[in-house]
């Protein structure tokens, strides 16, 4: 590794800030603190990331917000969504689903796909701003054509629930198996649901047994629930298998 020096702080670019990212987390968290410091909008967002999860420094979610700001208040995009975030869960501020919708929003027209699909969330179930499925869909919609997978999931879930739209399960089915590939545990989920629901269980399985390594204990309890009682032995035991996994992980993430 070979980390920026103190000349170059206050042009770091995020591929430098990657590259110091790589390397041993003390040495990596002094350095992007220095840029931080020096007013790198980059370094500013990925430091309060790491004082929010607490990597090779203690958690301290107020400075965390602080950071963000700072990065937020040059227009770093990603910086606004955890704005959001820590408005929406109370992190290191108090809870403020107006804060946190306009924060998103901000992130959102900036380009962001986290940004469309927490604003888009925000819109869907009236968060902080008045609910309004259809401006939802737009934003998911945004959302889905760069590839982000969850915002994939929720149109899947429009389309099969008939939401400002036909009900229309294969869009739903196309949907799901998108964002399951592209790795998300919901889409996993809801895909492997309608393969279920096909009779194609042989298919189905696979997904199922990837979801503990991206699902929280939380949803994985959910899915254990819902498939407890299906009518395929496999499935039944595979829920069984996902309860245990439940039952041994922890909770929480700070991430987008």
């Amino acid at each position: 590794m070979h980390p920026i020096t103190p000349r170059r702080l206050n042009t770091a670019t995020p591929e430098e800030i990657a590259e110091v990212l790589r390397g041993p987390e003390e040495h990596a968290v002094a350095w992007i603190r220095a840029a931080a410091e020096g007013g790198v909008p980059e370094a500013q967002a990925v430091y309060g990331q790491i004082l929010l999860d607490g990597r090779g420094t203690p958690v301290d979610r107020e400075q965390a917000v602080y950071w963000f700001k700072r990065a937020a208040d040059a227009n770093h995009a990603m910086a606004m969504n955890m704005l959001g975030q820590c408005h929406r869960h109370g992190w290191g501020v108090p809870v403020n689903l107006v804060l946190a919708a306009y924060w998103y929003r901000l992130a959102a027209q900036q380009g962001l796909d986290w940004g469309m699909y927490n604003y888009g969330t925000a819109l869907a179930l009236g968060e902080g701003v008045p609910a309004d499925r259809a401006q939802a869909m737009a934003w998911f919609k945004r959302a889905a054509a760069l590839g982000h997978a969850k915002s994939i999931n929720i149109l899947g879930g429009f389309y099969e629930d008939g939401w400002e739209v036909p009900v229309d399960k294969e869009r739903a089915f196309e949907h799901y198996r998108r964002a399951a590939e592209g790795g998300d545990f919901r889409g996993q989920f809801n895909y492997a649901r309608l393969l279920v629901e096909r009779g194609e269980i042989d298919l189905a399985l696979p997904w199922l047994e990837r979801l503990p390594e991206t699902a929280t204990p939380a949803f994985l309890a959910k899915v254990a629930a819902f498939f407890a009682r299906a009518g395929d032995a496999r499935v039944r035991a595979v829920a069984q298998r996902l309860e245990r996994r439940a039952g041994a992980r922890g909770e929480g993430t700070t991430q987008p």
